[in-house]
């Protein structure tokens, strides 16, 4: 940031140390908005290479596939019924992140319920996300037009994906709920990686089909719900993760550490080159889609 601090003085800091002026900003500015970063893009990262494994499919992430979008519209839906008095005080800042999140979970079971079809294929999981992300995000413009123009300023700030409001009230509780989840999905991994075999393979070896599926589609659902709660929707980080973890890893399908960590180094990378490199601050969501862009391109081609 603008204010000047040696790397000594932030460890000092960091240990209980230093000046009032500089504990303010580095525990309460800067370290809520670097550990949001790491625990967005892991979040994000992880249910990426999830939906990735249970689709087969590069291309399915929760932003592809409408849960970020279904998270987006109960957000900016929350804070159109807020002005108009029905819900006040304490409850409209409790209720953005977990209007977030409910939206996430309930477009995911809108789109595994409308790609059932004896079972659930990865490529009509795909298309019928695209089209319900379509949809709402159609209604989300729709809410934007229609709403006062001052809630209009607050949803399109949150809906950009950034995080500068990111505090501890927010961190703290998405960071045990990505450990919780995170750990429960490493010990799901090795039916994770049967699922990729395909659905008869994973039959014939004893796996539950359908409840594993579900089980690990919310598990996904959760993640980027948790994730747009706490930054709003940060594009194209749980797409290009896992894709990028396989890569550096050279494994046969997005690890769940690899894609964590990546996420994790996506975020705060893009984080640091929107407040720093460019001349104008900017919020992260527009650096990650700037990036994340050209790496769909580049996915479709291949």
């Amino acid at each position: 940031g603008d204010y000047p601090l040696s790397v000594p003085e932030v460890v000092e800091i960091l240990f209980g140390g230093g000046e009032r002026r500089g504990r303010f900003i580095v525990m309460d500015l800067r370290l809520p908005r670097g550990v949001g970063a790491l625990v967005v893009g892991a979040a994000l990262a992880v249910a990426g290479a999830v939906t990735q494994s249970l689709s087969r499919n590069p291309l399915a992430s929760p932003d592809i596939l409408g849960i970020t979008a279904g998270a987006s519209a109960a957000a900016v839906a929350l804070i159109v019924v807020t002005s108009g008095g029905s819900v006040v005080g304490l409850l409209a800042t409790l209720g953005l992140p977990l209007a977030a999140l409910v939206g996430g979970l309930l477009t995911a079971v809108l789109i595994y319920l409308l790609a059932w079809r004896r079972g659930v294929e990865g490529f009509r999981l795909i298309l019928i996300g695209i089209g319900v992300n379509a949809m709402l995000v159609g209604m989300t413009n729709w809410m934007l037009v229609s709403a006062d123009i001052n809630d209009v300023a607050r949803a399109q700030v949150w809906l950009t994906g950034s995080l500068n409001g990111a505090s501890w009230n927010q961190v703290i509780p998405a960071g045990i709920a990505l450990a919780v989840i995170g750990t429960w999905t490493l010990i799901a991994g090795f039916t994770v990686r049967i699922l990729r075999l395909g659905d008869d393979t994973a039959r014939s070896l004893g796996v539950r089909l359908q409840l594993q599926q579900g089980l690990l589609l919310t598990a996904a659902c959760a993640l980027a719900g948790i994730a747009t709660a706490v930054a709003g929707p940060i594009g194209f980080v749980a797409l290009a993760a896992p894709q990028l973890a396989v890569r550096l890893v050279r494994a046969d399908g997005p690890p769940i550490i690899a894609s964590a960590l990546t996420g994790a180094v996506l975020v705060i990378g893009s984080d640091i080159i929107a407040r720093t490199i460019l001349p104008v601050s900017l919020p992260v969501g527009l650096v990650t889609s700037a990036l994340g862009g050209p790496f769909l391109l580049y996915l479709l081609v291949r």
